[in-house]
C-alpha cells in the first residue's frame, strides 16, 4: 500500500479510467476556488490584494485568510464569510465522477469505505520523525512548513507520506538543493519531475502556460522554490532558538539518484500528488 488519492485509488482497481479521473478533476478545479479567488469573486478582495498576501505569505507561516486579516485586507468576520461559501459549494471527487458520469451515486459509498480503510494507516495530520534524529523539533518544523509552502506557494494539491530513511533519494528529472549550517548542518532537496516542475514554474511566475520557457527559468523557479522554504525554515528555527544559515540554492545531476555525503543521514517525506506523481522532499543531516 501507498499513499494515495481516492482517484489514483479508482484508477488502480480499473473502476474508472485515467481520461475519467482527469475529467472530474477539471471540473472540481473549476468548483472550488481558492480562498483567495472565492474572496474576489464576493468583492472582497481585488487582484492586487492577492498578489500582495501570496507575497506576505513566501515571508510568514500564515494561511491566506489570517494573512489577509493581519494585512488589514479583511476583517475576522469577512474571512469567515468567505470560509464558510467555500465549505457550503466544495466538491469533493467522488461527487464530481458522478457528476461526469464515471461512477455511480449507489456505488460511491462502498468505494469510500473501500478507500478509508486502504488509507487508514496514512490518516493523520501529524509529523512523525523516526526515533533516534537529534534535534526532533527542528525537522518536524521543517516538514510542517515544506509541506505548507507546496500548498501556498507552489499551489499544489499533494497528500504527504510518512517521513522515513534512506540510503538513496530516487532518480527524478530536476532536483534543487540548499545547504544550510549553524546549529543544525546540512543540505535540503527538493525533487520533481518535468510536469510538476511546470506547475511550480506557473504558480512562481504567475504565468498560465510556460511551455515556451527556457529549461534555466524553470529550473530558476524550483531554485527559488526551496530559497522561500529554507528562508521560512531559518526564521523559525530563531524562534525556537536555533540558529540556522543557508547558501544560494543549486541544481543538482542525479540522473542515478543521490547518495547522501558521508557522516550523514537522509531524511526523505516525500508528497503525493493528485495525478499520482511525486515531489521527493528530504534533508541529509549531518551527524
Amino acid at each position: 500500500m501507498a499513499v494515495k488519492f481516492f482517484g489514483q485509488f479508482l484508477v488502480e482497481k480499473e473502476v474508472v479510467t485515467r481520461e475519467v479521473l482527469l475529467q472530474a478533476i477539471e471540473l472540481q478545479e473549476s468548483v472550488n476556488l481558492s480562498f483567495g479567488a472565492t474572496a474576489m469573486a464576493m468583492g472582497l478582495l481585488t487582484e492586487a490584494d492577492i498578489e500582495k498576501v501570496h507575497n506576505a505569505q513566501r515571508c510568514e507561516d500564515l494561511r491566506f485568510g489570517d494573512m489577509a486579516v493581519k494585512l488589514e485586507l479583511l476583517t475576522a468576520d469577512q474571512m469567515q464569510q468567505v470560509l464558510t461559501r467555500q465549505k457550503n459549494g466544495h466538491l469533493y471527487i467522488g461527487e464530481a465522477l458522478v457528476k461526469v458520469g464515471g461512477l455511480s451515486a449507489d456505488d460511491l459509498p462502498r468505494y469510500l469505505d473501500e478507500f478509508k480503510a486502504d488509507q487508514a494507516q496514512y490518516a493523520t495530520d501529524t509529523v512523525s520523525i523516526p526515533a533516534g534524529l537529534a534535534n526532533p523539533n527542528i525537522w518536524e518544523m521543517m516538514v510542517d512548513l515544506s509541506h505548507k509552502m507546496l500548498t501556498r506557494v507552489a499551489l499544489l494539491t499533494f497528500r504527504p507520506e510518512p517521513c522515513f530513511m534512506a540510503n538513496r533519494l530516487p532518480r527524478k528529472d530536476v532536483y534543487a538543493a540548499m545547504d544550510f549550517s549553524g546549529d543544525v548542518s546540512g543540505c535540503y532537496l527538493m525533487g520533481v519531475s518535468t510536469d510538476a516542475q511546470a506547475r511550480i514554474a506557473r504558480a512562481i511566475l504567475k504565468e498560465a502556460n510556460v511551455d515556451e520557457e527556457p529549461k534555466e527559468v524553470l529550473d530558476d523557479t524550483v531554485m527559488e522554490f526551496i530559497n522561500v522554504v529554507c528562508g521560512n525554515i531559518a526564521a523559525k528555527a530563531a524562534q525556537l532558538g536555533k540558529s540556522i544559515e543557508i547558501a544560494p540554492p543549486r541544481i543538482v545531476e542525479a540522473s542515478a539518484g543521490i547518495v547522501p555525503p558521508p557522516d550523514h543521514l537522509c531524511l526523505c517525506f516525500p508528497a503525493c500528488l493528485a495525478e499520482g506523481d511525486h515531489v521527493e522532499l528530504a534533508v541529509f543531516i549531518k551527524e
